[in-house]
């Protein structure tokens, strides 16, 4: 499979990238949690504590601003707490990013590459965020008002759950998009869920309208979310005050707060190239390709074996 990859990008000129598993930076999104250390060696670095990465975006962002081009990257990456039937704290990511790409196109390249590793797939799909909830929730999720959320949620079982801030909207969306949506997607071939609500576009743009949406897609097939792309963010100054907004939530929920990149806030104000970005988990990929239901029957050393 990683042979594959590595000739998918070869042949389209995509230059294969490494960048550092330990950051003095970490994500800020509250729903991720990163692994702490602390470096003790000689150099300024001495004592300060140190992040395993969630992702090799923030770095590979860096380097784009820097001139490279488009680039992609193969590399573990972790995440606390998380383990379960698709889930282990330290997994494979493949991350790419595409200069002049929007998030549409890169989705039809992330539909190649899935075709060339999984050839008998079925028929793709591509489905707005709203027309998604609409088919599988009954409800419209970019105008829905909490109540309602809650009481859909409790129609279908799930009214004793919130979401990780507490409820809001949000949480209540992730909550009916986690049992009542994602798993109807992908059934028939790979599934695209795009333009998702302003308040989750994470370090997406977000394009105006009534409402407005966040330029992000997500990929799903058999009901497992394999990928999350964006058209991605430029704006040093939105990127953080969206940094900010997430950590004030943190703050709100207790959970600990990590500093924000500014070495990526600086690369921001360098200039980033319009560009679209994907983060696709090649464990998850895997396991589909072998037809298992268990992410740790594709692990050597799953986490309890580690």
């Amino acid at each position: 499979m990683l042979a594959e990859i590595r000739a998918f990008f070869a042949a389209r000129r995509v230059l294969e990238v490494e960048t550092p598993l330990l950051s003095a930076a970490a994500a800020s999104d509250p729903a991720v949690e990163s692994f702490v250390t602390c470096y003790t060696g000689p150099g300024a670095a001495c004592g300060r504590a140190m992040y395993l990465n969630g992702s090799p975006e923030f770095a590979m962002k860096r380097l784009l601003a820097a001139g490279s081009g488009p680039i992609y990257q193969i590399c573990k990456a972790f995440r606390q707490g998380e383990a379960g039937r698709h889930h282990n704290p330290e997994f494979t990511l493949l991350e790419w990013y595409r200069p002049g790409f929007d998030h549409r196109l890169l989705m039809d390249e992330v539909e190649e590459l899935l075709r060339a590793l999984l050839p008998d797939l079925g028929g793709g799909e591509r489905l707005s965020y709203r027309e998604a909830f609409r088919r599988h929730a009954g409800i419209d999720p970019l105008t829905v008002e909490e109540q309602e959320l809650a009481k859909c949620a409790a129609s279908h079982g799930l009214g004793g759950v919130v979401g990780p801030d507490g409820g809001g909207v949000d949480g209540w969306l992730d909550l009916l998009m986690s049992h009542l949506v994602q798993p109807r997607l992908g059934w028939q071939g790979p599934c695209f869920l795009f333009d998702y609500p302003a308040s989750q576009a994470a370090l997406a743009r977000i394009r105006p309208g009534t409402p407005p949406v966040a330029e992000r897609f997500e990929l799903f097939l058999r009901g497992v979310e394999l990928a999350n792309g964006f058209h991605e963010l430029l704006d040093r100054d939105e990127q953080r005050r969206r940094f900010d907004a997430d950590l004030q939530l943190r703050a709100r929920t207790g959970q600990p707060s990590p500093p924000p990149d500014q070495r990526l806030l600086a690369a921001l104000a360098h200039g980033l190239p319009q560009c679209s970005g994907v983060a696709l988990g090649l464990d998850r990929l895997l396991m589909l390709i072998c037809g298992v239901e268990e992410i740790e029957e594709v692990l050597a050393f799953p986490i309890d074996r580690a």
